[in-house]
């Protein structure tokens, strides 16, 4: 018992802080913290120490009176009373002490509670089981998961706004509540989907035998039960999971027309919960936005509620799962009594776009490939030109400096340390270069913290904040500083969108597709100095807050090809390397020297697109190659300064 109190201690000494603007109707805004004391009730966590942040508009804190305690030491402070690092977050947030280590972002602080749940008292798997298969539900980050955005922003935002509009007029249906009706209607993936497809399509010939078997009236009745949702497989499945038993599996092998059926003709499984077959994070997220939503529904537009089928279909069993209708109660849930609806056609969803917008038309007579987009910028005046690397020889003191400051500390091989220090040397020579005393400086995409790292201990005058969305990655980099003794630096697992501090330098190695498009936005909005090293271009794709190309000039050559065609390009190298050294053909080495300049110049090209963009934003901005090119293949610096 005494270990228990001890294991309870350190855990409290984590603080969660949630943002709190007002209340209507037992509707807790925002609605962000509306879920998170729903999690915390369901998973009856008493181990964090709560702080309700008044908004500005919310500065008289009798309004929290009809706030559910559940037992939790809850206080109320301003905004002004945050700990300064959570001052450059959006909340929720959780900070461990000494007030160095933040997670911020719903998505992110839903997974850390579940995890110290679970921590606290291992004897909750059920809790565990919350994060779903390999413990990925809403991990991957909103910025490049269109289901976490659509739980985690998308849907608390647009009910939001649809319960205020409501007050005063009808308003219209969300369009991200059409979309989850629409995702609910699609065929459930999951790891075991051809096991469970052919226990499904053996219980269909069953209920066929049956049929025939009996009268008119008894084939009615038959069918009735058959089609119950209680006993479809789906449910069978979902409920002996929440109940920690094992999956229900067939006694006896399978006929041989059911093992032999052809995937394509196996029936598809059917949503019993958000993302499939099993009660996860997702459901959690979603069960308050939606109850509210209904409420509004009911009272006001029933005649909308016929559209929701599979909608309502969900809230109706989400009540079914154990430990449910308790934390709805004491987060003043009260579950609405919704009529059975038929499922009717999602064809009104059909033509839902995931990505608004529509693309930009092209030249009709330009069929596009690599050559042709190369030869096509070039008529255009569009050719790839390098800066002038400031300092090609220069490097930091490896030997010389403490041995945590060196990736060769992290888990990698001596030949991609040396690589990886290579490229340090490139990045934290323009950012010294840059930096005043002072600065505020964040590493972006910071992984293992190898860039941050370094310039917290080359910059002690300057204030260094690490963020990354993989906490482990994040806590190894807090090791090495803690190593160090570094006191000026902070650690941030966040989404990059919910990291709202001002700074002054931008740094990124290394991020992937768009996200190193994101980081160089983020700077300009705070018109800071930005240094990144692209990666992945091949994932580079249009997305809700992108389109490419960037730049009015490459507008004006190329749309929608240039997708098609540099990116993917661009990406290609070290697998071609590879089949060049095993064919040991002068030939084909010397077509691929030739590829290889081409895959450059590619690189390049988007590079410049990126620059030329950020120039339309007041930036002086220069594409740099490293010094030397054999650090990385990806090795393209982006340096940009407000002018």
């Amino acid at each position: 018992m005494k270990n228990m109190k001890g294991i309870k201690r350190s855990l409290a000494e984590e603080y969660l802080y949630l943002d709190f603007s007002h209340q209507v109707e037992g509707c807790i805004f925002p609605l962000h913290t509306s879920v998170t004391l729903f999690l915390l009730s369901y998973c009856d966590c008493k181990i964090l120490k709560v702080y309700l942040v008044l908004s500005k508009e919310s500065s008289d804190s009798s309004l929290l009176r009809n706030v559910p305690s559940q037992d939790l030491e809850m206080q109320v402070i301003s905004r002004q009373e945050l700990p300064p690092i959570v001052q450059t977050c959006c909340l929720p947030a959780v900070v461990e002490q000494p007030n160095n280590f933040c997670r911020a972002g719903l998505a992110v602080v839903l997974r850390h509670i579940i995890q110290k749940s679970y921590e606290a008292d291992p004897s909750k798997k059920d809790i565990l089981e919350l994060l779903g298969f390999k413990k990925t539900c809403l991990k991957a980050c909103a910025e490049v998961s269109q289901w976490t955005r659509l739980c985690e922003l998308t849907i608390p935002l647009a009910i939001e706004n649809f319960l205020r509009e409501s007050v005063e007029q009808p308003p219209a249906i969300p369009a991200e509540i059409i979309q989850l009706e629409k995702k609910l209607s699609e065929p459930v993936r999951v790891h075991n989907d051809d096991k469970l497809r052919r226990q499904k399509l053996k219980q269909q010939k069953v209920a066929e035998k049956k049929r025939t078997a009996k009268t008119k009236v008894h084939i009615q009745e038959a069918s009735k039960d058959l089609d119950s949702p209680s006993k479809s497989l789906e449910m069978k499945v979902a409920f002996s999971k929440l109940a920690m038993q094992e999956e229900p599996a067939p006694t006896n092998r399978e006929p041989s027309h059911i093992r032999k059926a052809k995937a394509s003709d196996l029936p598809p499984l059917e949503h019993v919960f958000a993302e499939g077959l099993y009660f996860t994070l997702a459901d959690i997220v979603l069960l308050p936005c939606i109850h509210h939503f209904l409420v509004i529904i009911c009272k006001k537009f029933s005649e909308k509620l016929i559209e929701f089928p599979l909608l309502t279909s969900w809230y109706q069993r989400i009540q079914e799962v154990p430990k449910v209708k308790p934390a709805a109660s004491v987060c003043g849930i009260q579950f609405l009594c919704l009529p059975k609806l038929l499922n009717t056609s999602n064809e009104q969803h059909q033509n839902l776009s995931e990505v608004p917008g529509s693309e930009e038309q092209n030249d009709p007579s330009f069929t596009g490939g690599p050559r042709p987009t190369l030869t096509k910028l070039m008529e255009n005046g569009i050719e790839v030109m390098l800066a002038p690397h400031p300092s090609p020889m220069w490097s930091l003191d490896w030997n010389g400096l403490p041995a945590a400051v060196s990736p060769k500390e992290g888990k990698m091989s001596s030949d991609r340390a040396l690589r990886k220090q290579q490229q340090l040397n490139n990045l934290a020579y323009v950012v010294m270069n840059q930096a005043k005393p002072g600065d505020r400086i964040v590493d972006f995409c910071s992984g293992g913290g190898h860039v941050g790292i370094v310039l917290a201990h080359m910059l002690p005058s300057c204030q260094v904040t690490l963020i990354e969305n993989k906490e482990l990655s994040l806590i190894r980099a807090k090791k090495r500083s803690d190593e160090l003794g570094l006191s000026n630096i902070w650690f941030i697992q966040a989404n990059m969108e919910y990291f709202t501090g001002m700074f002054n330098i931008g740094v990124a190695l290394h991020a992937c597709g768009v996200a190193t498009d994101m980081v160089i936005e983020h700077c300009i909005k705070t018109r800071a100095s930005f240094i990144t090293c692209p990666c992945c271009y091949g994932f580079i794709q249009n997305t809700s807050k992108f389109k490419f190309p960037k730049s009015e000039q490459f507008k004006k050559t190329l749309s929608y090809k240039f997708i098609g065609f540099l990116p993917p390009f661009a990406s290609l190298w070290s697998g071609l390397v590879a089949v060049s050294v095993y064919l040991r053909d002068m030939k084909t080495q010397e077509t691929l020297r030739e590829f290889s300049s081409k895959r450059k110049q590619c690189m390049c090209l988007v590079d410049l697109d990126r620059a030329r963009a950020a120039e339309e934003h007041g930036y002086s901005v220069q594409v740099i190659s490293m010094e030397p090119e054999s650090c990385s293949p990806k090795n393209n610096m982006i340096v940009g300064v407000p002018i």
